[in-house]
């Protein structure tokens, strides 16, 4: 069979092509705002609240909760959810796409201080998958939340503003790098090596972990912290890294976390588009956290949150029972979106060169994720992959399929098969992207346009 993908660069339109100037400039800024989950959760609201969103609570509160309504639901600074209220009886279902704010990272652990050979360090336990050989030698940010004794809470960004010192960790010499280079790429860094140095200079006339005590009294005067606040802390570490601009031609982006930012900002851009008319049936943006380890725990696509909203909606309707919310969980159609394998020139020995997502040719459809025997996936019928392709195509939305890797080879899954669960149509639909859960990723700008095109889409024809 002839391959029938189409590159989206050769298909936009001028206008389209103009547009997506300005459409990556934001994305690029977007992404540097949004490194982690909880700078994310800011970022999405600040945006939404520009376009008359408002807290769901203040909505119902006021008796607000209509046909046209705008409103949004924060879980723990983690995850958002947001509605726009449709005209039609919320028991005849939403329209729902579905994105995860959190992205392979470093996290400092409880008890994380320590010096050793003239140099003071934090200890880190990593999140989601990562190939830990990666994360030495380039600059790193440390971001996140800490708490005094008191319980205030104490804001945290060091490394991402020029101006500010970033973080290192080492890695041993080439030179001496004989017995390393035999080890296998998994143990080339070990977890417990992944320690963060945060200074050397000795804090004067102390004998015992003068470094130590100098970085401690650095956090005092600073942030008003102690060592055993660390305890109550979540910090993060991630790369000190902007997004930038790739090629001569400037057609791709490289950033941290694409991986699931692309598919978070390519809806949101159509949820806010999407919110200037009241919609027959009620649109939904999920942003989640906690995919990369499982969408587990209370702000992960497995916790109860988001019917508890969509209970909460009803209930203003006079339909606060279970027969109403599993009617309108059951009929609730959705993109699961998430990026996916881009075919990489580099390593085509662990693709499948007919159904791997190529760089440019647009937003990818995958039918079924998982590995191997699909497992751990969910797998869309072909009624509801012919129904989205027609939705796609009223707004000449570039898309084509993907899948993660060779059969035998491994593979992935998101929140499809979770959102599955509830009886939902759901399908998985993402951006592809190159280098996926290296501390750098790149991917395409058309295919970040693509991607809002095709959520777009869904929103105003589903």
């Amino acid at each position: 069979m002839e391959d029938v993908r189409k590159n989206a660069w050769l298909e936009m339109t001028e206008a389209e092509l103009k547009d997506l100037d300005g459409f990556s400039k934001d994305y690029l800024s977007f992404m540097d705002e949004s490194k982690t989950e909880r700078m994310a959760v800011k970022e999405v609201i600040k945006r939404a609240e520009e376009a008359g969103f408002r807290s769901l609570d203040e909505l119902i509160e006021k008796g607000e909760v209509k046909a046209g309504a705008k409103a949004y639901a924060i879980n723990r600074n983690k995850a958002v959810a947001m509605f726009i209220v449709g005209s039609n009886d919320l028991e005849e279902g939403m329209t729902i796409v579905g994105s995860h704010l959190d992205s392979p990272r470093l996290d400092l652990k409880p008890v994380p201080l320590f010096e050793k050979s003239h140099a003071a360090y934090l200890k880190t336990h990593y999140y989601g998958g990562i190939k830990k050989y990666q994360w030495t030698n380039i600059p790193l940010s440390l971001v996140g939340v800490a708490f005094k004794k008191d319980g205030t809470k104490v804001e945290i960004s060091i490394g991402e503003k020029d101006e500010d010192p970033v973080f290192f960790i080492s890695e041993l010499l080439v030179h001496l790098s004989a017995d390393l280079n035999q080890k296998k790429a998994g143990e080339v860094i070990e977890g417990e090596k992944l320690n963060i140095m945060v200074g050397s200079i000795p804090l004067k006339d102390e004998k015992e972990n003068p470094i130590k005590k100098n970085v401690l009294k650095y956090l005092k005067e600073e942030y008003d912290l102690e060592e055993d606040d660390f305890m109550v802390a979540e910090l993060n570490v991630i790369p000190a890294t902007k997004a930038r601009e790739v090629g001569f031609d400037r057609s791709m982006i490289m950033a941290y976390g694409h991986d699931d930012k692309v598919c978070a900002f390519a809806s949101l851009k159509a949820i806010l588009e999407a919110a200037n008319h009241t919609p027959e049936k009620t649109l939904v943006g999920l942003f989640v956290d906690k995919e990369e380890i499982g969408s587990v725990g209370a702000t992960g696509m497995t916790s109860q949150f988001f019917e508890d909203m969509v209970l909460e909606i009803l209930n203003t309707q006079g339909k606060g029972n279970i027969v109403s919310l599993k009617r309108a969980l059951r009929n609730s159609k959705v993109l699961s979106a998430d990026v996916t394998l881009a075919e990489d020139a580099g390593y085509l020995d662990a693709t499948e060169e007919m159904n791997t997502a190529k760089l440019g040719h647009g937003v990818a459809l995958t039918k079924y994720t998982g590995s191997r025997g699909k497992g751990g996936s969910n797998d869309a019928d072909g009624e509801y992959l012919s129904e989205v392709r027609l939705a796609f195509a009223k707004e000449n939305a570039i898309w084509q399929t993907g899948e993660l890797g060779k059969i035998d080879q491994g593979g992935g899954g998101t929140i499809a098969y979770i959102l599955a669960e509830y009886g939902m149509s759901v399908v998985d639909c993402g951006t592809p992207v190159v280098s996926m859960h290296a501390p750098l990723e790149v991917i395409s700008k058309a295919d970040l346009y693509q991607s809002y095109k095709a959520y777009l889409a869904f929103f105003k024809h589903i």
